[in-house]
């Protein structure tokens, strides 16, 4: 009995320990075990959650790459169940959700590292890889931000009359791609390259500019007018 009192004492000071650090200090200087146990100690009330934060960060990579996981690879990992598959789910959720608000009806030249972290945050860490468009309107603002293909590991087919049919329906006049490599790298391929400027070929004379080609991985971005490609 003394065993599980000093048990329970060890757990419940640590926990204060880790909460007392965030709270002066925020998480930055936390390392991403440390931040997935705070996150699952309202998961699992009463229970040492260390050894499960580590072992998803040795599974995934990473604290973001933990939250992006399919729920169902999620309780493949010993320790987690339903319920704190769920909770990793909406905190994703809610993380795409503040970096979308970051863009949302802003001008994206004056917040281009926002629209990257989304990007980022949305896409980088996907199995598959996903074709997103932001359409912008006259003062480069975001006015809608879609989903418009999913594909393979490798592929997404993408239509350019689709993406421009789109754009006008919107009333859009310029558009950024964005779309994820699985792999990590986010390097462009000679189809990527190729793909946008069919997309471009078919805008320009419809008065649709096509700001920038985004590709998102593990590793970072890549930006084809960055990289003078368009």
């Amino acid at each position: 009995m003394g065993a599980d009192a000093n048990d329970t004492s060890d757990l419940d000071g640590h926990r204060a320990r880790l909460r007392t650090r965030f709270r002066e200090g925020g998480g930055d200087a936390f390392a991403d075990y440390e931040l997935l146990e705070l996150v699952l100690f309202r998961s699992i009330p009463r229970r040492d959650v260390k050894p499960l934060a580590k072992a998803l960060i040795r599974r995934f990579g990473s604290f973001a790459e933990v939250l992006a996981a399919p729920a169902p690879l999620l309780r493949e990992v010993e320790g987690v169940g339903e319920g704190v598959a769920l909770d990793l789910k909406i905190v994703e959720a809610a993380s795409r959700r503040i970096a979308r608000g970051a863009v949302a009806k802003r001008t994206v030249l004056s917040s281009w590292d926002a629209v990257l972290e989304y990007c980022r945050s949305s896409m980088a860490f996907a199995e598959r890889e996903q074709f997103r468009l932001l359409f912008l309107d006259k003062r480069n603002a975001v006015i809608a931000d879609e989903m418009q293909q999913w594909g393979t590991v490798d592929h997404t087919p993408v239509y350019p009359r689709e993406v421009v049919k789109r754009a006008l329906e919107l009333a859009a006049t310029a558009v950024i791609l964005v779309h994820n490599h699985p792999s990590g790298d986010p390097t462009p391929s000679q189809a990527d390259i190729i793909m946008t400027r069919q997309i471009i070929e078919v805008a320009k004379p419809l008065g649709i500019s096509v700001h920038d080609h985004i590709i998102v991985g593990r590793e970072g971005h890549a930006s084809l007018k960055g990289m003078r490609l368009i």
